[in-house]
């Protein structure tokens, strides 16, 4: 480094950088990164059956593409910038030399010290550091909301939902939790995201996947993955950068941050052997879906709160996790009407190799078919870890990083107030959702049809795309009747709107 032996510093070593600091913001953001790029490609691809495979793994890679361009294009300013309203900041670019080189800095975001002082947030390094970290955030946000719709919508519906979506819900709930919006200011707790993403994934999710209409009544009625190891893997990188992901929300590595990355790995722990017991006790078996999902509950329920309660507590939302969300999926959505659809994946994982079907076929009032159950995983237990939080916030920890006097309602004081606050909260982020997703949603029908034609649904990646995800013959080859045998209906699929199912005879 030119300088450095004589005690200069370098121009891009400015005196407020804090190397440590920047290095760990950076790898948190390519652990959370990776969460998407490859993890969620490779779980979407493998967990879903092999016709949807290229499609579901398609939606995910455009969705990370896109959310980058839009963020520094508009959004990240929209969510992290000055306050045009008190739920929404005034969008601009996040391109120029100057802006991105500079300190990080949160406007409208401050912290109260016990003198009354008050200052805005300023992390020790560039803005284009802050920029990447928080689009890896947004990014996930989508992927994990495309949950709910694989295997039937359009793609071109899709991709324009993605920017839509981005800029008139996305950036409405970061800036009120994590911007310096209405909700920041009156205390409302999101440690990392479990109402700005998860939530808000899991309702939008939901409501998508009723706007969308549900899939054949043969995807429906057997929906296996096609690749379990695969899933498991992709699974992997989910859970191993998770610790990125609330790692990185104290913006720095300090103590918080270690804090942040135990109690994450303890409550999904805890959450997969909560789920995986209950599976083998209610089921008779143990299912690797099953503990998968077990595992995003506990991520996603530790979210909210993980660097602001204490370790003991990250067990109990564990358990909480492993179980509250299992019922809602396992049991409850089959024993009430309006919940009767909601992920249609659950009757897979209660019977693996033996998928029975719940649904008839027929959309009812308020009944729809969310594919890979983001409700459950992200909605219910977002909505979970969240008011756990306003409970088990701890007022040491909350002092590292949040306003003075800031506790759950199980440390006396205000806890009451704050858990209250993560109640409205919660009550807002869902009504947000609810309605813009549909609004979004209506008026691209206006152009797109949302559904897949029934052909394509009927065939599947190779009707949408013209690929597909494993080659039938042995070097691609199409299938040549005098080389590969005859074809012959088969009963394991029932016929779907003209197209029958096909085995091979050798």
């Amino acid at each position: 480094m030119e300088g450095s032996a004589y005690g200069q510093v370098s121009p891009a070593v400015p005196s407020w950088l804090n190397k440590g600091d920047n290095a760990w913001q950076m790898i948190a953001s390519i652990l959370v990164a990776t969460q998407s790029m490859p993890g969620l490609v490779i779980l979407y691809a493998s967990i879903v059956k092999k016709k949807w495979a290229v499609n579901s793994a398609f939606m995910a890679l455009y969705a990370f593409a896109a959310v980058l361009i839009c963020w520094v294009l508009l959004c990240f300013r929209m969510a992290f910038g000055d306050e045009l309203l008190p739920f929404w900041g005034k969008g601009a670019p996040a391109l120029g030399q100057k802006y991105l080189i500079a300190q990080a800095r949160i406007p409208e975001s401050t912290q109260t010290h016990e003198d009354g002082t008050r200052e805005t947030i300023e992390p020790l390094y560039p803005m284009a550091t802050l920029v990447y970290f928080q689009f890896t955030f947004a990014a996930i946000t989508l992927i994990l909301l495309a949950g709910s719709v694989l295997g039937r919508m359009n793609i071109k519906a899709w991709m324009a939902f993605v920017p839509l979506w981005l800029i008139f819900s996305y950036t409405v709930g970061a800036f009120s939790l994590w911007g310096g919006g209405f909700l920041y200011h009156w205390g409302a707790i999101d440690y990392s995201g479990g109402y700005v993403i998860h939530l808000s994934s899991g309702i939008a999710g939901l409501t998508a996947a009723y706007w969308v209409g549900p899939r054949l009544k043969s995807d429906r009625e057997r929906f296996p993955p096609n690749n379990v190891l695969l899933m498991l893997a992709g699974a992997g990188l989910l859970w191993m950068g998770w610790s990125g992901f609330n790692g990185g929300a104290p913006y720095a590595a300090n103590l918080d941050a270690s804090m942040a990355m135990l109690n994450t790995n303890v409550c999904a722990a805890t959450s997969l052997l909560v789920w995986t017991s209950l599976d083998a006790v209610y089921f008779g078996k143990p299912s690797v879906i099953g503990a998968v999902q077990g595992m995003m509950t506990g991520l996603v329920c530790i979210t909210p709160g993980a660097g602001l309660v204490q370790s003991w507590a990250a067990i109990v939302m564990g358990i909480l996790s492993g179980s509250i969300p299992w019922v809602s999926m396992m049991i409850l959505h089959k024993k009430f009407a309006p919940l009767q659809k909601v992920s249609s994946l659950s009757n897979f994982v209660a019977s693996p190799g033996n998928a029975r079907d719940v649904t008839s076929g027929k959309r009812g009032k308020l009944q729809v078919d969310d594919t890979l159950g983001v409700f459950h995983t992200h909605a219910v237990a977002g909505l979970l870890g969240g008011l756990l939080t306003g409970l088990l916030a701890e007022p040491e920890l909350c002092d590292l990083i949040l306003p003075v006097n800031t506790r759950g309602a199980f440390y006396g004081g205000n806890g009451g107030v704050q858990f209250l606050k993560q109640m409205v909260a919660a009550l807002f982020v869902i009504g947000w959702n609810i309605v813009s997703t549909t609004l979004i949603l209506l008026f691209i029908r206006l152009f797109i049809p949302l559904r897949m034609p029934e052909e394509q649904l009927a065939i599947g990646d190779d009707a949408v795309h013209g690929e597909e995800a494993y080659a039938l013959w042995g070097d691609g080859e199409k299938y040549d009747p005098s080389k590969h045998g005859r074809i012959t209906e088969t009963t394991e699929s029932p016929k779907v709107n003209g197209a029958r199912g096909v085995t091979i005879n050798l």
